[in-house]
């Protein structure tokens, strides 16, 4: 066929198309503490799926993780477990979030196939409560009312819910109480009241201990 002086050549012939299908099965979940042991066992994730022990070694079966190179975990050919590769730090991989979840494959060959897995990793109690300075100075008129009030700044913590700070506690003295309370974020924090009447004279200066203490066990 000849058109605007080029020429087009028409070739009749058989288009082939390849598709590679993947098939994805339905989630397994497990629920396992932060900072268990290199090794330990999550669970027999073969024996949970259905799958022969005996076609993981020849199917390649592996571990592949979400948005994260880091393997945290891994599956072991011989009996299908699926252990702790690598520390697993809550903190480290979701802060305060009330929920902490990896998400991972199984993935095994010949023919292609995938399972979802679903990793919810527990807090423990593996962080301290800590406060921002060691040390407050409060400067104090001796003609201050008895019930006057002082805040005194929250101490951190990394650990969540029942792992997080809990309640404070303030070394016995003649002068001041202790109040504990609760912000609108659930953050514990505490002030100090003064129970009796300061005198410059009788005492110019006092130290107090204040501890603040988690939810944890041991605290």
């Amino acid at each position: 066929m000849a058109y605007n002086g080029f020429q087009v050549n028409l070739f009749c012939g058989s288009l082939v198309f390849l598709f590679v299908f993947r098939l994805s099965y339905g989630d397994v979940s497990y629920s396992f503490p932060e900072e268990m042991k290199r090794g330990s066992v999550i669970g027999n994730i073969a024996k949970d799926l259905g799958l022969q022990v005996s076609r993981l070694p020849p199917r390649k079966a592996r571990i592949v993780l979400e948005g994260n190179r880091k393997r945290y975990c891994d599956i072991k050919v011989d009996t299908g477990e699926l252990v702790v590769a690598d520390r697993i730090d809550r903190e480290e991989l979701c802060g305060a979030k009330l929920s902490c979840i990896l998400k991972c494959e199984l993935v095994l060959e010949d023919p292609l196939e995938s399972h979802r897995i679903s990793l919810q990793i527990q807090d423990v109690n593996d962080n301290p409560p800590v406060f921002v300075k060691d040390a407050v100075k409060l400067e104090i008129s001796e003609s201050a009312p008895k019930g006057s009030r002082y805040r005194i700044n929250a101490a951190r913590d990394a650990d969540i819910a029942q792992n997080a700070v809990q309640n404070y506690i303030l070394q016995k003295n003649n002068y001041f109480a202790l109040n504990v309370l609760t912000n609108s974020v659930g953050t514990k924090y505490s002030e100090i009241i003064l129970d009796r009447e300061l005198d410059r004279e009788e005492q110019q200066e006092m130290k107090l201990l204040l501890t603040a203490v988690d939810g944890g066990s041991p605290q």
